[in-house]
């Protein structure tokens, strides 16, 4: 008989919050990722294009970590007219020992809310310049409020621009920045205006036509990419990619196959064999980051089954050290 520790959204809110501890959590797994210690699977999707909807499945064995996870999130973006979450889902980390169910995370996507977040400022606080304090964020969903906070946390933010499709949710984006941050906060008519002053851009939407090409990059800008995660979403042009002084991805096969280095070699613009400098290296100081406080330079993040093992274990350890959850004997 074994048993299996049930935990809810609530309980994994009080156990993990987006705080530096996450930050460092998420840099760790992707040290460990580009060292080439971790097995990571291909990330394993489902359409459902009459549903407006994706399903992802993605894990990670890393070494020195105690269990592994297996993440289902489903994507429904119909669902905010529905007054429902675009994303929900659960993991499921299991034993690396014995490979027994440990716990059922039903964390409804607040897990993989709080692990992207912390994608975004350890790529902000590797390749962007160091006194950063203009911001913008293109999008007004979760995650570009999220993307802020996160970024708040590394570099000395004071001003956020927001753009979105429709003004109304920018602007209720933009005060919830400001609200949940205490930075002044901004509503821009176009994506050229939100990034003309800005030193840090992050992108977070399921675009499929590209937002921001070359003509909007400028000296000292670091963009990161967060939004395109299957092979027919696209944040950035393929010139973006192929101009900035530094490119950099949280894992190379990935961008190559469904993120934006993806769009970029298949329009000719970089070659398929162009060298590519991961998240991690940066992370463990095997590769140069930034050139120079002018230099442009691009982080695509399309999300990783490395961040879901990391932050699942860890907030397995703290439920389990306060006493959260539900226990059921299988």
């Amino acid at each position: 008989m074994q048993e299996v520790l049930i935990l809810n959204e609530n309980e994994l809110r009080q156990a993990i919050t987006l705080d530096m501890t996450a930050v460092d959590l998420v840099a760790d797994a992707f040290a460990k990722l580009s060292a080439g210690s971790v097995v990571m699977p291909p990330i394993l999707r489902m359409d459902m294009e009459d549903k407006n909807a994706e399903v992802d499945v993605k894990t990670a064995y890393v070494p020195g970590l105690d269990g592994f996870a297996i993440k289902v999130s489903p994507g429904f973006f119909d669902n905010p007219k529905k007054g429902l979450s675009t994303t929900s889902g659960l993991m499921v980390v299991h034993d690396a020992d014995t490979g027994v169910v440990r716990a059922v995370l039903l964390d409804n996507g607040y897990l993989t809310d709080v692990r992207t977040a912390a994608a975004g400022a350890v790529a902000a606080r590797c390749l962007a310049v160091k006194n950063a304090s203009r911001a913008a964020v293109i999008g007004t969903g979760l995650q570009a409020r999220l993307q802020m906070q996160a970024l708040a946390l590394v570099r000395p933010i004071e001003t956020v621009t927001v753009w979105g499709r429709d003004a109304e949710k920018a602007a209720g984006c933009a005060e919830d920045i400001e609200w949940s941050t205490s930075l002044k906060t901004r509503v821009a008519d176009s994506i050229e205006e939100a990034l003309a002053d800005a030193q840090i851009a992050v992108t977070t939407t399921p675009s499929r036509e590209p937002l921001i090409d070359s003509t909007m990059l400028h000296p000292g800008l670091h963009i990161t990419a967060m939004g395109s995660d299957a092979e027919h979403k696209n944040e950035l042009a393929p010139s973006v990619i192929a101009e900035a002084d530094l490119f950099v991805c949280d894992k190379h096969e990935q961008s190559a196959r469904l993120g934006e280095l993806h769009h970029a070699v298949g329009a000719g613009l970089v070659p398929e064999d162009m060298p590519v400098t991961e998240l991690g290296h940066l992370v463990a100081g095997t590769r140069p980051g930034r050139p120079s406080d002018e230099a442009v330079t691009v982080c695509d993040l399309t999300g990783t089954g490395a961040q879901d093992t990391a932050i699942a274990t860890y907030a397995l350890a703290v439920a389990l050290e306060n006493g959260f959850g539900t226990r059921i004997t299988n």
